[in-house]
């Protein structure tokens, strides 16, 4: 995942050129400027932080926008990735090649839990499945990886959530409807405040029936070098089998899990750098 900045701080360290010998090669440039961005960004911020003149950054932010990789707000100033780029940076999520190594994390996961487990990422105001290993279990909930669930009733959407600041989640969150899905669910932001401070404190989240009725999670973060993670660990069964206390006892062998796929992330990124740095020598 990229590194999350803020837009005042790259300003601080100059001008981001917008590499590329071609037209396309610098929208390819731009659009990966723009993901390192946590928040919401203009013309003329954009302008600002890569030097590149304002009626050239003008051109391809509309030629983003026309094609779905961009949406402008109604304010018309404000920019934020549209729903083709956030579907295709999902589907690289899904198939890259190191999905057969985390696969093999979760077959073990499941192995040891005996409960259904997968990996998971937000992705806008909702929880996407990555990778998900069934239970062998015949009472089961079958999901399967591109499935999304709501970012406040789910395990890993508050564990995610529970990295940012109050002011980052409601922007994250200031478009989503927060649904009441079953009487335990977190409906107001002042609910889901306080329970995301506790998931802050004790480093793992708990969804006690908040999505389905009878369904019980508990979620981890996935570690990597960036100053936010992106990557959740889960697992999943029925509160006959995985009551909220039976869940929090196995964090452990979710930390493990979410190790083992936090060392397969930083590896798939250093063979990205390699990559890059023998395409530049």
């Amino acid at each position: 995942m990229g590194d999350i900045r803020r837009i005042d701080a790259a300003r601080q360290t100059g001008p981001t050129e917008l590499a590329g010998e071609t037209p396309t090669l610098r929208l390819f440039s731009l659009l990966e400027l723009i993901s390192t961005h946590d928040q919401l960004f203009t013309l003329q911020g954009l302008v600002e932080e890569t030097g590149t003149p304002k009626p050239t950054l003008h051109r391809m932010l509309a030629q983003l926008e026309g094609a779905g990789l961009l949406i402008r707000q109604d304010d018309g100033r404000h920019y934020g990735v549209g729903v083709r780029l956030r579907r295709m940076a999902e589907n690289l999520l899904i198939n890259d090649i190191y999905h057969g190594a985390r696969h093999a994390v979760l077959q073990s996961l499941v192995k040891e839990l005996g409960e259904s487990c997968n990996v998971t990422a937000v992705s806008g105001s909702e929880v996407v499945y990555l990778d998900r290993v069934e239970t062998a279990e015949p009472l089961r909930v079958t999901l399967q990886p591109g499935s999304r669930v709501p970012v406040h009733a789910s395990a890993s959407g508050k564990m995610i959530l529970s990295q940012f600041t109050p002011a980052q989640r409601r922007r994250l969150l200031s478009g989503a409807e927060l649904t009441r899905y079953t009487p335990k669910t977190l409906s107001s932001l002042e609910l889901l405040e306080t329970d995301l401070d506790q998931v802050k404190e004790r480093g793992y989240a708990i969804d006690d029936e908040e999505f389905l009725p009878g369904l019980v999670c508990a979620a981890v973060l996935v570690p990597t070098s960036n100053a936010v993670s992106n990557l959740c660990v889960a697992v999943q069964g029925p509160f006959m089998r995985l009551t909220p206390e039976k869940a929090a006892d196995l964090v452990p062998a979710l930390l493990r899990a979410a190790e083992a796929m936090g060392r397969i992330e930083a590896e798939a990124a250093d063979t990205a750098g390699e990559n890059r740095d023998g395409e530049v020598g």
